[in-house]
């Protein structure tokens, strides 16, 4: 005759059970959160701007950028992205790119009246023997109300720096960004952007 079964046995077999089924869970759920991520880089910053783009539909998010000069590629820009389970296409890409800091101001706040919002900034040797300025700007369709003023700062003066961020920090900029350059004309300047959330 067969032998009722130990109660006790039966719990112990279905906590075992149990935790084995939790542990296949939460290694499931651990591997949905790794990080995927892609380095774009190119020689051309109109190219970088159509790669962030492409990127941004797939799902990445911009994280870095830098530039340089690689062992093969040259001169490059070379950026960052990752995704990790965000909305594919939720985020847009403007590439800013100038040698005169002027045209950059105007350009940073027209990129910001459609939207668009400071995230990194380098610095990208031209063909033409100087230094262009490159910004990244990105636009979040789920945040189209947050709108900041630009403010940019361009001198070969460390003390006229201070003394046009202090000016700035009185009216409620802040940086967000420096990066030194070299001129077309063979002087280096330091470029600091501010900005101040639009009141």
């Amino acid at each position: 005759m067969r032998s009722a079964p130990n109660p006790a046995l039966l719990l112990v077999v279905a906590v075992s059970l149990s935790v084995s089924v939790t542990a296949q869970d939460s290694g499931s759920r651990s591997s949905t959160n790794l990080v995927d991520h892609r380095v774009l880089a190119t020689n051309k910053t109109s190219t970088m701007e159509k790669e962030l783009n492409e990127a941004a539909e797939a799902g990445f998010r911009f994280q870095a950028v830098m530039g340089g000069e690689s062992a093969f590629g040259g001169k490059e820009v070379v950026a960052v992205m990752s995704r990790a389970g965000a909305e594919k296409g939720r985020y847009g890409y403007k590439l800013l790119a100038t040698s005169k800091t002027s045209t950059m101001q105007k350009e940073l706040q027209e990129a910001s009246d459609a939207g668009f919002q400071y995230r990194d900034q380098t610095v990208f040797g031209s063909a033409f023997g100087g230094d262009e300025v490159v910004v990244i700007l990105e636009r979040d369709k789920d945040d189209i109300t947050t709108r900041f003023d630009y403010k940019l700062m361009a001198t070969s003066k460390t003390s006229t720096l201070e003394k046009e961020l202090r000016e700035a920090g009185d009216v409620g900029f802040e940086v967000v960004g420096m990066t030194v350059s070299k001129t077309a004309l063979g002087g280096k300047e330091l470029v600091a952007i501010t900005r101040r959330a639009r009141r």
